[in-house]
């Protein structure tokens, strides 16, 4: 596949022939015009296509790939609405047969904990603790469909267990162990798991984080968990812990049996930040995301059998999961118990340097980090190998993305944006086309992406809603506990009937390039963790020394992000300093540190609709420069002088 000599030369990096010609992109092109005859120009002609036969592509993935999904009745029904599609009917299917497809000695799973030296897992090593597990898993009398929780940092042993799960059919679903025991039950207890794995603890920032008791909290709250499974990670657990320990389970291998689901059969649970209410339990199916993942990292991370691959996140994030399904791949997998920019973001590239990684994802944030910190890591990491770098979780700058191609300048840049709601990327990396300093490279294969105006019509060049007009095998099946889907239809599909409304402000350039401008809803992102308020205003209002506050996420022009807390006190406030960390510390202890606002403003009071809501949106966009006047109709507002005392805290800020 050529490179489009269309695009501008003011291109950061642009791929050479070589790259381009031992891509897997290039390998699937050169697949389709083989066995079916279709010729693409560029990709922009291969995505057009994409979108168009839907069928047609996604026969393709799992013909290209070779996935173990059974033959289907049909791809998908063309004509059903979105969100009622059945995708491969008839077809079963299994994650984990797809994942450890691999077999021998080569490294399958690399862990690394902060204070710690790498540890490696073969392929049949893996296999052998997915088979040991899987095995005990059914002997408690699990089956498909029951749900197992996991509350676990970032190792071998989480994945392990997700891998184990799928390979009996049982529903995973994950919260790492910065939550609170409060904060993972308002996740967990929706689901009624019948096992809870847990850990002793993780590592973050050059500390040991002892969570027994969190964990035996958690436990003691969820009345329909059976068993309790520790994971000695620290090395704190004794004869006083009650119940068995994952290495006893997983020391004797086994090979792993494969429990066969339909395609639509529930792998996993993801949840929602909890912007209003619990959280939200999204539902993804085992065919839905082994043929997604394998797209994504195949193709436009152009992963491939042998690659060492690190994507940073927790078990709470999308992303973690991203990372699992390396496997399909046979790429290496590695995962990493600690802060990956501690003592300082030069760590990011010791990271992949000490873990000879072929390609890194992380955070905005993170990048943004190392570069204000002039972390060259020529000079850090001078072995360092990598070939690609992922960026995704807010908006890379663009400062950041030319700094990155001035001290790395032979490496593809990725950025990417996505959701928990696909587990996925909406848009993100093309290893045929260069990239831009203020711009994601296109939309992927598959997704139909869009801007739309206030008219419903898509525009190109201009900032609009973000919708996909067609459906794509890992949007949710359901949400949990949503038997008619009413939630499930309100939060993606109440705008445009049919039509997914994600709630990001973009802009689809001229060459098809996507801007992403930050949130057109309420809902907060941390370092690449979208963060509800609803979970922050349910430790803050049971405070007694606060009578009303308002938190807001803004993303700023150079690239960093702001997440004040805004609160009226109860009484007044003599020494604001103390005041405003004895919240923080509430927070902190009740939620997780990500959930932390940077900054307490004392107010004397706070707007809210005519009904009581708090005005979330209109402040977030007051912050960012709006006139109050534009952002909500004054009419609509019990006290416009309230909101309109935002443009001063803008200023001041």
């Amino acid at each position: 596949m050529p490179v489009d000599l269309a695009f501008g030369e003011d291109a950061l990096w642009a791929p050479s022939p070589d790259r381009v010609s031992e891509s897997h992109l290039a390998a699937y092109c050169d697949h389709l015009q083989r066995e079916h005859g279709r010729r693409f120009a560029d990709y922009r002609e291969l995505w057009q296509w994409s979108v168009t036969d839907l069928a047609g592509f996604w026969r393709s993935i799992h013909e290209f790939f070779d996935l173990d999904i059974t033959e289907p009745d049909r791809v998908l029904d063309e004509s059903a609405t979105m969100p009622h599609v059945d995708w491969f009917p008839g077809a079963t299917t299994n994650y984990a047969a797809n994942a450890l497809r691999e077999r021998g000695t080569g490294a399958a799973v690399v862990s690394l904990a902060e204070s710690g030296v790498p540890a490696t897992l073969s392929w049949d090593e893996l296999r052998l603790k997915v088979g040991a597990l899987a095995h005990w898993l059914r002997e408690q009398g699990i089956e498909p469909g029951d749900r197992v929780a996991a509350y676990v940092p970032n190792t071998a042993e989480a994945v392990i267990g997700l891998l184990a799960c799928a390979a009996v059919g049982v529903v995973w679903a994950s919260c790492a162990q910065e939550y609170s025991a409060d904060g993972a039950h308002d996740r967990f207890a929706q689901l009624e798991p019948a096992i809870l794995l847990v850990a002793d603890g993780y590592h973050y920032a050059g500390k040991t984080h002892d969570r027994t008791a969190e964990a035996t909290a958690l436990a003691d709250a969820l009345p329909s968990v059976r068993t309790v499974v520790w994971i000695d990670n620290l090395g704190l657990l004794d004869d006083t812990t009650e119940g068995p320990r994952f290495d006893q389970i997983t020391a004797t291998g086994r090979e792993p049996e494969f429990t066969r689901v339909p395609f639509g059969h529930p792998l996993w649970v993801l949840f929602s930040s909890g912007t209003t209410g619990k959280p939200k339990g999204i539902v993804h199916s085992h065919g839905g995301i082994v043929l997604e993942h394998t797209k994504f990292l195949a193709l436009h991370c152009d992963l491939r059998a042998g690659s060492r691959f690190l994507w940073l996140a927790t078990p709470s994030w999308m992303v973690w999961n991203v990372q699992v399904s390396g496997l399909l791949c046979g790429a290496t997998i590695t995962t990493y118990d600690g802060n990956p920019t501690w003592p300082d973001p030069t760590r990011l590239w010791q990271l992949a340097e000490q873990l000879d990684l072929d390609y890194l994802g992380t955070s905005a944030a993170s990048l943004i980090a190392a570069q204000k910190h002039d972390a060259d890591p020529t000079t850090v990491a001078p072995d360092l190998r990598l070939r690609g770098i992922g960026s995704t979780g807010s908006p890379l700058p663009p400062s950041t993305a030319r700094w990155i191609h001035h001290v790395l300048p032979h490496v593809w840049l990725a950025s990417a944006s996505g959701g928990t709601d696909i587990c996925s990327a909406f848009a993100g990396g093309i290893p045929t086309e260069p990239t831009y300093a203020d711009q994601i490279q296109g939309p992927l294969l598959g997704v139909a992406l869009e801007s739309w105006n206030d008219d419903g019509r898509p525009v190109v060049g201009e900032t609009g809603e973000m919708v996909v007009t067609r459906p794509m095998p890992s949007m949710p099946i359901c949400f949990w506990n949503d038997p008619d889907s009413a939630r499930y239809i309100d939060a993606y599909f109440d705008h445009y009937p049919g039509i997914w409304r994600h709630g990001d402000w973009i802009t689809v350039t001229d060459h098809g390039g996507v801007i992403v401008h930050g949130r057109s809803d309420a809902t907060m992102n941390r370092q690449g963790v979208r963060i509800g308020s609803g979970e922050i205003y349910d430790v803050v209002d049971q405070l007694g020394q606060v009578r009303d506050s308002l938190i807001v996420g803004i993303e700023l022009d150079d690239g960093g992000y702001w997440m004040p807390l805004f609160v009226v006190p109860a009484e007044p406030v003599t020494e604001p300093d103390s005041f405003g960390q004895a919240i923080k510390r509430a927070i902190r202890d009740g939620v997780s540190p990500r959930h932390v606002p940077d900054d307490v403003i004392v107010v004397d009071s706070l707007p809210h609709t005519r009904t009581g809501k708090k005005l979330e949106v209109p402040v977030k966009r007051i912050l960012q420069g709006a006139d109050p006047t534009t952002v909500v109709a004054p009419q609509a507002v019990d006290d416009p002088a309230a909101l309109a005392r935002f443009t001063e805290y803008r200023r001041a800020r």
